[in-house]
């Protein structure tokens, strides 16, 4: 059996099927690819916007590579990928291996296209975007995946939407194959998203309009995929998305942001991104309203911009005591 070692590239190969989600799969050599994109862009920190915490059984990271485990349309992949400003090296296990050596350029942001982004605008942005010029932002290309998190995600805190998120994948997905530094796991497919029993959504945490508005939604899976991959993005994707029972405008954008890496999304609502926009920009909280009026000189680019803000480093001061999550399962 083949193990990667700390930092190294396994060998080129042909994958086979994931073994069952009860057992670890066994390893054979993976396919490979070096991808070089036209200009310098910094892949890693696309790609590890795509993580869900620090426990995410999707995402590990081991030395100088990232592992990222995902459901493609080809079935379960696993990439493991050293990324450069330059050259970016990935291998790929598994029968959706072939797809996630395709969609790496998107992964990477190697499609998101900068052109027409005005960073003087500001000054903050100015020297953010001078500092990183090769920022660029990701895509997965799964519609679903984006969604069902972003869902689990609506209105509770980080710290209770990420355990949520690593409870269900771990118990209903399906263990990624390949030598991963830990074992990992790729979301359900649609369908288990949509079985997944009641006692389970409560065990996660998740409450039960949440849970209800996932399995909705996955039975609209397939075809709810096509239409927003067809609508390409923007308002087009919002109307879609948003015509669902439990799906709002924070839900919709978060999906847009993370499966089609939208440049221009906004995720209106979040409890704490119009204090962290207004705070860099102006040096005072905004309610939504104020940021979208703040970001509307970039528009077409706001995405960006918020990018542009997290590089920077600049932090809201927390002001009072810190929330405490209620857990109302049952011991």
């Amino acid at each position: 059996m083949e193990t990667a070692e700390r930092g190294r590239m396994p060998h080129a190969g042909r994958p086979t099927a994931a073994a069952p989600t009860t057992a670890p799969p066994t390893h054979t050599r993976p396919l490979e690819t070096e991808y070089r994109p036209r200009v310098p862009i910094d892949a890693a920190r696309a790609i590890r916007y795509q993580r869900h915490g620090a426990g995410d059984p999707t995402f590990a990271v081991d030395g100088s590579v990232l592992w990222r485990a995902s459901r493609t349309p080809e079935g379960v992949a696993t990439l493991a990928i050293r990324t450069g400003r330059d050259r970016i090296r990935a291998a790929a296990w598994g029968p959706g291996a072939e797809w996630a050596l395709h969609q790496l350029p998107a992964l990477c942001g190697g499609l998101d296209d900068p052109t027409g982004f005005d960073a003087g605008r500001h000054p903050l942005i100015a020297e953010v975007h001078r500092r990183h010029p090769d920022l660029r932002i990701g895509r997965t290309d799964l519609v679903f995946d984006a969604l069902a998190s972003a869902i689990v995600e609506q209105k509770v805190t980080v710290m209770q939407a990420f355990g949520a998120w690593r409870s269900l994948v771990t118990r209903f997905g399906e263990r990624a194959p390949g030598p991963t530094p830990k074992p990992m796991f790729a979301p359900p497919t649609i369908e288990g998203w949509r079985r997944i029993p009641s006692w389970a959504w409560h065990r996660a945490g998740v409450e039960p309009p949440q849970a209800r508005t996932v399995v909705e939604t996955a039975r609209r899976g397939d075809s709810l995929i096509a239409a927003v991959m067809a609508a390409g993005g923007g308002e087009a994707v919002d109307r879609i998305l948003m015509s669902l029972r439990g799906i709002g405008v924070w839900t919709s954008a978060e999906t847009r942001i993370r499966a089609l890496g939208d440049p221009d999304a906004v995720s209106v609502a979040d409890y704490h991104l119009a204090h962290e926009v207004g705070n860099a920009l102006t040096g005072h909280r905004v309610d939504d309203d104020g940021m979208l009026e703040l970001l509307e000189p970039w528009a077409g680019h706001r995405q960006r911009v918020i990018r542009l803000i997290y590089a920077s480093g600049v932090r809201e001061q927390r002001r009072g005591p810190r929330l405490h999550p209620e857990d109302h399962r049952d011991r």
